[in-house]
């Protein structure tokens, strides 16, 4: 039971925008609100250790959820993105003062015997999310503020994750051809 309500809600939380979308559409007023909130206590309860860095996004989306269905506004449910982008502005600009870079703790994972000259490399790729982080959090904030719910769910639960996904692969091809040239 204990793994299928952390799928449940782990579903929720990557799929938020694509819920928010369809529960506006199609439930009463204030439920998605209540039932998004109930996945992500849901998924805190269940994941605190696996998530410390996200403990902080976890709780500001409880806090949206919960306060979007007490005063009966579901606009402040569009805000969750723009938390996302900067919980991982904060964590990815953390690991750039206080070392080693994200991205070299990730690319640690798959290459434990990284060379040293990849750390200047993958401190510049940290930089780039820390770009993409400030760049896809103020186009979420504009979604947010100034489109249709229509074009906020096409942004924030396609465009982004494609952008994402874009950025990820083509950085890690990158970075597979230059292991084997200065490797």
């Amino acid at each position: 039971m204990k793994r299928i309500l952390q799928v449940l809600s782990a579903l929720a939380v990557m799929g938020y925008p694509i819920a928010v979308y369809f529960g506006l559409q199609l439930l009463p007023s204030g439920v998605i609100a209540l039932v998004l909130c109930g996945l992500l206590i849901t998924r805190l309860s269940l994941s605190r250790q696996q998530l410390k860095p996200m403990l902080a996004p976890l709780i500001v989306g409880i806090a949206l959820t919960a306060a979007s269905f007490i005063a009966k506004r579901h606009d402040w449910l569009l805000y969750y993105p723009v938390v996302i982008n900067l919980s991982m502005l904060a964590l990815f600009g953390h690991s750039l003062k206080y070392g080693p870079s994200m991205i070299e703790r990730l690319a640690k994972l798959k290459e434990p015997d990284l060379p040293k000259e990849a750390t200047p490399y993958l401190v510049k790729v940290t930089q780039i999310w820390c770009l993409f982080f400030v760049l896809n959090g103020l186009m979420a904030l504009y979604t947010a503020l100034a489109t249709s719910l229509e074009t906020w769910t096409l942004y924030n639960g396609l465009i982004a994750y494609v952008l994402i996904g874009a950025l990820l692969g083509g950085e890690w091809l990158y970075r597979t051809l230059w292991l084997k040239k200065h490797g």
